[in-house]
C-alpha cells in the first residue's frame, strides 16, 4: 500500500498540456471497475469542454491493455498494472505505456443479506474459491452449499483476487464466472447461497451484504490507512506522456474536483478529502 501511495503522489504532479488535440471522439476503454469513476468524471469534464466528445467502453482490464496496444484507444482503464508481456507487446508496436494512478479500491466479498456470515479470513476465502470449503456451516453460516461467483479471467479484478487471495491457485471449477462487477453483484443478490467479490463502489446495494476480511471492513479510511488486506490501485494508461484532450481529461480526474468525483462513487481518492455529496 505504501508503494501505491508513493506512486500516487508522483502522479498528482500536474501533467503538461501539449497543443496537439485528439480527434473529436476520444474513446476510453477497459476496466469495469474504473468505469463508474470515468462515467461521472467524463460527464463533468464534457460539461466544461463542450468541444470534446468522450466515449466509454468497459469490458475488462485486459481489453483495455489490448486497445492501447492496437491503437484503438488513447487511454486504457485498468484495475491492475500492465503485465510485462503487455508492455513488451506495446513497445514492439511503438507504444510506450505510461501508468497514471487515479484512485484506490478495496476488493470486497459480498453475500446475500440473508446470509448470517459477517467475517471471513483470507485463508477461508482462499479455501472457498479453490473449492476446499463448499458448505457455509464450515465458516460459521447456516448449513448449505456455497455458490461461488467470480470475475472471468480477462478481468483485472480477477487477476488481483487470484494473486492476493487464491495465491495463484486454480479457481473452483464450478464457480460462476461473470464478465463485470455489476454481473457479480446481480448474481449474488439473487442467490441466497452465493458469495462474490466486487470493487467498493458496487457494495452500495440493498440486495447485497459486504463481508469484513480479517475483521476489517472495506472502506475509504481502511484503504488509506493500509489496514484493509485486499486494497489496490486503479489506473489509466496512456501512450507516452498525455497531451491535448487526453491530458486535459487526466488532469481533470487528478484535480480536487475529479478526486471528489472518485469519492462520490464510493472509491478511494488519492488523499483524504471530504466526500462529495451524491
Amino acid at each position: 500500500m505504501k508503494r501505491l501511495l508513493s506512486a500516487a503522489l508522483t502522479t498528482l504532479a500536474v501533467l503538461g498540456l501539449a497543443a496537439v488535440s485528439f480527434a473529436a471522439d476520444l474513446p476510453v476503454k477497459g476496466s469495469t471497475t474504473v468505469q463508474p469513476i470515468m462515467q461521472k468524471a467524463v460527464e463533468a469534464f464534457m460539461a466544461k469542454n463542450k468541444d470534446v466528445s468522450v466515449s466509454i467502453s468497459a469490458s475488462g482490464s485486459g481489453d483495455g491493455a489490448k486497445a492501447l496496444i492496437d491503437g484503438s484507444t488513447p487511454l486504457a482503464m485498468m484495475s491492475r498494472e500492465m503485465k510485462d508481456s503487455e508492455i513488451k507487446q506495446a513497445k514492439d508496436k511503438g507504444v510506450n505505456p505510461k501508468q497514471i494512478v487515479i484512485a484506490y479500491d478495496c476488493l470486497t466479498p459480498i453475500v446475500h443479506p440473508s446470509n448470517p456470515v459477517k467475517n471471513l479470513t483470507l485463508a477461508q476465502l482462499k479455501d472457498i474459491y479453490t473449492g476446499k470449503i463448499t458448505d457455509w456451516k464450515d465458516v460459521g453460516g447456516s448449513p448449505g452449499p456455497i455458490s461461488v461467483v467470480s470475475r472471468d479471467s480477462s478481468s483485472g479484478t480477477f487477476e488481483y483476487w487470484n494473486e492476493h487471495v487464491l495465491k495463484k491457485e486454480r479457481v473452483f471449477a464450478r464457480a460462476q464466472m461473470q464478465a463485470s462487477n455489476g454481473a457479480v453483484a446481480q448474481t449474488v443478490s439473487k442467490q441466497k447461497s452465493a458469495i462474490g467479490y466486487v470493487g467498493l463502489a458496487y457494495t452500495d446495494n440493498k440486495g447485497l451484504k459486504a463481508v469484513t476480511v480479517e475483521g476489517v471492513g472495506g472502506s475509504v479510511e481502511n484503504t488509506l490507512n493500509g489496514t484493509y488486506p485486499i486494497s489496490r490501485g486503479l489506473y489509466l494508461y496512456s501512450n507516452g506522456e498525455p497531451s491535448g484532450d487526453v491530458a486535459k481529461l487526466v488532469n481533470f480526474i487528478l484535480s480536487d474536483e475529479g478526486q471528489k468525483i472518485v469519492a462520490s462513487v464510493d472509491y478511494v481518492p488519492l488523499k483524504a478529502i471530504k466526500k462529495a455529496k451524491k
